[in-house]
């Protein structure tokens, strides 16, 4: 209760007074929970010019109160599991080790890295790799359209539609507006999953008749008119092609990359320590 008047106490003489632009004694302490402080010097990074008085009061005040309430919390697990303190702080060192540890690995690679991938980088990486690039699921390459039933120029649209002609294609290109949806770029690979969940009227289709190259699909339901063709299908266990391995290709080649740049900092440092004896093992 008496932490209870001094915290009301405490918030009254921050409003009352030119407080927040942390004048004065910065060791000034404007909070306690037991044998721990908070000082004036802890509520800079939570202020700025910008902000009103208002604001700034209860920003101040909602900052005090949990850390009050963090620091409740800390005193109690530590009488409550005083038997797991040691323990705690082995994690906490750990923890403490790593964090600076990996930022400045972080900062290393960010200033070493190289990152430029040519074309014959990823050729020699897909070259070596095959083993690793079969597909885990059927790829296709196709062209689909979704028109209006009474759509304007429909017949017009469907013959273009099916056309192999790239006079045709740009033609159809250009009329792109007439089309409810559409993908027309038949040159890149799709993952089966994908066809289904984007163009849905395939899910009527038998998979088996689907995956085939050159298959053509023309369905019409009480709205609209579905125009599907299938380039081409690459089943399960087949090699990936590699346009469409690419992405997975350059993260693996910058992966090791940076493997190989960590090992070699690693290995200056500790040459560099055993040149100046700062090392022994015994």
């Amino acid at each position: 209760m008496k932490q209870f008047y001094f915290y009301i106490f405490l918030i009254i003489g921050l409003q009352s007074c030119d407080y927040f632009t942390i004048k004065n004694d910065e060791r000034e302490a404007v909070a306690r929970v037991n044998e721990t402080y908070l000082y004036k010097k802890d509520l800079k990074t939570i202020l700025n010019n910008n902000l009103s008085k208002n604001d700034s009061i209860l920003i101040v005040n909602n900052f005090i109160n949990n850390w009050i309430k963090q620091q409740l919390l800390l005193s109690k697990a530590q009488l409550n599991l005083g038997d797991k303190s040691s323990q705690y702080e082995d994690l906490v060192k750990k923890y403490r080790e790593d964090l600076f540890i990996n930022s400045y690995k972080e900062a290393v690679v960010k200033q070493y890295l190289d990152t430029l991938i040519t074309n014959k980088d990823i050729d020699e990486f897909y070259e070596k790799n095959t083993q690793n690039f079969k597909l885990n699921e059927e790829l296709v390459k196709l062209k689909y359209i979704k028109l209006g039933k009474d759509a304007y120029e429909k017949k017009e649209l469907v013959k273009l539609f099916k056309s192999s002609k790239k006079q045709d294609l740009d033609s159809l290109q250009k009329m792109k507006l007439s089309l409810n949806s559409f993908h027309l770029n038949d040159s890149i690979w799709i993952k089966y999953n994908d066809i289904l969940n984007k163009i849905p009227i395939v899910k009527e289709i038998d998979k088996k008749l689907l995956l085939k190259k050159d298959y053509f699909i023309q369905k019409e339901d009480s709205l609209s008119l579905y125009l599907v063709t299938i380039k081409d299908v690459l089943k399960r266990n087949s090699l990936a092609p590699k346009s469409y391995i690419t992405p997975t290709i350059k993260q693996m080649i910058l992966h090791q990359r940076k493997l190989s740049l960590l090992r070699s900092i690693e290995e200056t440092i500790i040459d560099d320590a055993r040149k100046k004896q700062q090392i022994e093992t015994y």
